[in-house]
């Protein structure tokens, strides 16, 4: 068992972020047994969900004549129109069934509001309206984090540096985790958490 100051967060492994879901992930499915392992290691454990309302305004088809994975900007900035994905109440939001639940401290959702999507665990997509994640975290004691899950390029990575800058020591595992890879996406993530001095791991 790690020290009680660590803290695991699962990003987002979810039934649409995985093989045959809305938005999926090439092999999302396949980093889950050893996310899995890696809880029993930990005192703290937190999953996130991702926790759209049908309006979403990051949902391609809330805006008229707009394709899948093009750009738009929004009043925070350019956001990627995504396919309609982790509805509220369905089942592409559910966990993936072969995730462990139980064992986890807490589960936040997140972009659940309708004209701000959420990549990170930490702040909407503004960077500014925290989500609770980093009070959480600090009233457990922790200041130190180890992130995994979906998608490397995307949540993961915003996730991170967004936990570098409150000042936690951040490591991703680059092995339970995957990538979208959109347009140079994940070497464009990998440079930017390399840059808030994220240690990547394996």
């Amino acid at each position: 068992m790690r020290p009680t100051t660590e803290a695991l967060i699962v990003i987002d492994v979810q039934n649409d972020f995985c093989p045959g879901g809305a938005l999926a992930v090439a092999d999302g499915d396949a980093i889950i047994p050893r996310i899995n392992a890696l809880m029993d290691d930990y005192a703290v454990k937190v999953l996130t969900q991702d926790w759209h309302p049908a309006n979403h305004a990051s949902f391609a088809a809330n805006h008229p004549g707009a394709a899948p994975f093009s750009i738009t900007r929004m009043p925070y900035g350019e956001q990627v129109l995504w396919p309609a994905h982790c509805v509220q109440g369905t089942t592409g939001a559910l966990f993936h069934p072969a995730l462990r639940t139980d064992p986890a401290d807490l589960i936040l959702r997140k972009g659940f509001r309708p004209t701000i999507d959420s990549y990170s665990a930490f702040f909407e997509n503004d960077r500014t309206t925290p989500t609770g994640l980093e009070g959480y975290l600090r009233s457990r004691g922790v200041n130190r984090l180890t992130l995994v899950g979906l998608a490397t390029d995307f949540c993961v990575a915003y996730s991170a540096v967004d936990a570098a800058r409150l000042g936690f020591d951040v490591v991703v595992l680059e092995g339970a985790c995957r990538a979208i890879g959109l347009n140079g996406s994940l070497e464009d993530a990998k440079a930017t958490m390399l840059d808030a001095g994220i240690v990547m791991e394996p």
